[in-house]
C-alpha cells in the first residue's frame, strides 16, 4: 500500500504534463485500455474465473465513478495546481469515506476519527487556508479536484462490497475495460499522430497509467476489503506530501514550511489509524 501511494503522488505531476498533448478523454481512455491490458497476462496465469452474469452489476457504479475520477484529475492538474490538488483530494477522500462507513454501519471507531481530523488538518495547513481563506479549496481551479474527492470516496466504499462476491483481480481488470468503453464515445483516438508524442509523453503516460493505476490503484482495490474502506483510505495521506515534493522538483510549484508541517502531520495520521 506505501508503494502504491508513491505511484499516486507521482502520477500528479505525470498528470500536469501529458495534459498538454491529447485531449482530457483520450487520455482516460487510452489510461484504462493499458491499465486493462496490463492485468490481462496475470488473469490468465491466476486462471481466474469470469464472475457470473448476474454479478456484473456490481461493476457498473465502480466503472462510472473511475470515469468521473479520472476526467476530473485530468482536467484538475491542466486547470489547477497538481501537488495542491493532491493534497486536497487525499485529505477530502477519507473524510467522505468514514463519513459514509458510519451512516452505513452506524458504528465507527475514535481513532478513525481521530486519523481523519489530523489529516484534514494538516491538508488545511499545507493548502495555506488559514491565510487565504476556505474559499480557496472551492474556487474554479479546484473545482474538479472536489469532485475527484467525493468520487473516490464512494468508490471505495462500493468496491469493499463489490469484492466480497467477485474476485479482486478480476474485479479490477473489469473495472478498467467497462470504464475505457464508457469513455470511448467521447473520444477522439483515431485523430491522435502519434508520431507528434515524444519521450517525454510516453514516459509520463507509462508512469501515470502502468504505475499508477495498473500497479497504485489495483493494489489499492486489492487491499480495502482486506483492511476495510476507512483504514485503506487513511494510507492516502502520505501522498500530500510526496505529490508536493514532485509537483516541487519538475513543475516549479511551491514547497513552502506549511506544506512541510502540514505534511508530516498527515503522516501521522497513518500512525494514529494503525495503532493497536
Amino acid at each position: 500500500m506505501s508503494l502504491a501511494m508513491v505511484t499516486w503522488a507521482i502520477a500528479w505531476t505525470n498528470a500536469k504534463i501529458v495534459n498538454s498533448y491529447i485531449p482530457f478523454y483520450d487520455l482516460v481512455f487510452l489510461r484504462f485500455v493499458l491499465g486493462f491490458l496490463s492485468l490481462i497476462p496475470f488473469i490468465v496465469f491466476k486462471k481466474i474465473s469470469i464472475p457470473k452474469l448476474s454479478d456484473f452489476k456490481l461493476l457498473i457504479l465502480p466503472s462510472i465513478l473511475f470515469l468521473i475520477y479520472n476526467i476530473s484529475f485530468f482536467k484538475g492538474t491542466y486547470y489547477g495546481l497538481a501537488g495542491k490538488g493532491a493534497v486536497l483530494v487525499t485529505t477530502l477522500n477519507p473524510l467522505c469515506t468514514v463519513i459514509l462507513m458510519s451512516i452505513i454501519n452506524k458504528k465507527i471507531e475514535k481513532r478513525e476519527v481521530v486519523s481523519v481530523l489530523i489529516g484534514i488538518f494538516g491538508g488545511m495547513i499545507i493548502m495555506n487556508v488559514f491565510n487565504s481563506g476556505f474559499s480557496i479549496i472551492f474556487n474554479q481551479s479546484n473545482i474538479y479536484f472536489v469532485i475527484c474527492a467525493l468520487s473516490w470516496g464512494i468508490m471505495t466504499v462500493a468496491i469493499n462490497y463489490a469484492q466480497k462476491i467477485i474476485n479482486p483481480y478480476m474485479f479490477i481488470c473489469l473495472c478498467y475495460l467497462l470504464t475505457a468503453i464508457l469513455t470511448f464515445p467521447f473520444t477522439n483516438v483515431n485523430e491522435i499522430n502519434l508520431s507528434t508524442l515524444d519521450f517525454k509523453f510516453y514516459i509520463n503516460f507509462f508512469l501515470v497509467s502502468i504505475g499508477a493505476m495498473s500497479f497504485g490503484t489495483s493494489i489499492y482495490m486489492y487491499f480495502t476489503p482486506i483492511l476495510g474502506p476507512s483504514k485503506a483510505s487513511i494510507f492516502i495521506f502520505s501522498v500530500p506530501f510526496i505529490a508536493m515534493a514532485f509537483a516541487n522538483y519538475f513543475l516549479g510549484e511551491p514547497f513552502t514550511a506549511n506544506i512541510i508541517i502540514g505534511g508530516l502531520l498527515s503522516l501521522y495520521a497513518i500512525v494514529v489509524i494503525n495503532k493497536r
